[in-house]
């Protein structure tokens, strides 16, 4: 599904957010990407979503390379993906709904039916008495659930998660993991960075740990 053969990542003063990194997920893993702030989780999950090209090495969803992919391929690999962004990345003056909506506009669904797949997901996030408020007048948790189900919508085959939970008290927080497990029961790949040692001992599962763009660790701690 996601393979990264000798793959480093260069930037503007010969610093590297990736060095010789070897990795392969496979379909219907849960994946937790761990380790400190600037050890290169986000360009992880930016390499798979073709956000960023390599500097060096091969990154390959589905076993097409990234670097040979057209202007046009990108954008049908990225329907196939569903990111939460660590900074959200919401329509601020639009509703909640019709940001979640979002993911279902490239199937040019009818609203009505649009409103069938939205608001019992909604329902599950805890946000369904928010569907018509105005973004920018959410919490910081509420617009991160928002996020997620807008990651989800589409049924993709990978869902990228970068610091999914960080605005959330712990039982959004649970709500949030529950859901991403169950992701995986469909086939989907769960690719998660994250700081929070609570949900990982929680909810072990397969821990990749970075540490200054390179490998540390690489182990499963425990099948879901």
């Amino acid at each position: 599904m996601v393979k990264f053969v000798n793959v480093g990542v260069s930037f503007v003063g010969e610093y590297q957010a990736l060095n010789n990194v070897n990795v392969e997920i496979k379909r219907g893993e849960f994946v937790y990407i761990i380790g400190r702030s600037g050890a290169g989780k986000s360009t992880f999950l930016r390499l798979i979503y073709a956000d960023l090209l390599p500097s060096r090495g091969v990154v390959s969803i589905e076993s097409r390379d990234i670097n040979l992919m057209s202007r046009i391929e990108v954008p049908f690999l990225r329907r196939q993906i569903g990111v939460v962004f660590q900074d959200y990345k919401l329509l601020e003056n639009v509703s909640v709904f019709d940001n979640v909506k979002l993911g279902l506009d490239i199937f040019y669904m009818k609203r009505s039916a649009a409103r069938e797949r939205i608001w019992p997901l909604l329902k599950r996030m805890g946000i369904f008495e928010k569907r018509d408020d105005i973004v920018k007048n959410l919490s910081g948790g509420e617009k991160q659930r928002v996020a997620v189900a807008r990651a989800l919508i589409n049924d993709p085959k990978i869902i990228l998660a970068d610091e999914p939970t960080g605005n959330l008290d712990q039982e959004n927080a649970e709500n949030i993991m529950a859901v991403l497990r169950e992701c995986i029961d469909t086939g989907a790949t769960v690719i998660m960075a994250t700081h929070d040692k609570f949900l990982r001992e929680k909810y072990p599962a397969r821990e990749i740990e970075l540490e200054k763009g390179k490998v540390m660790r690489d182990e499963v701690r425990n099948e879901l």
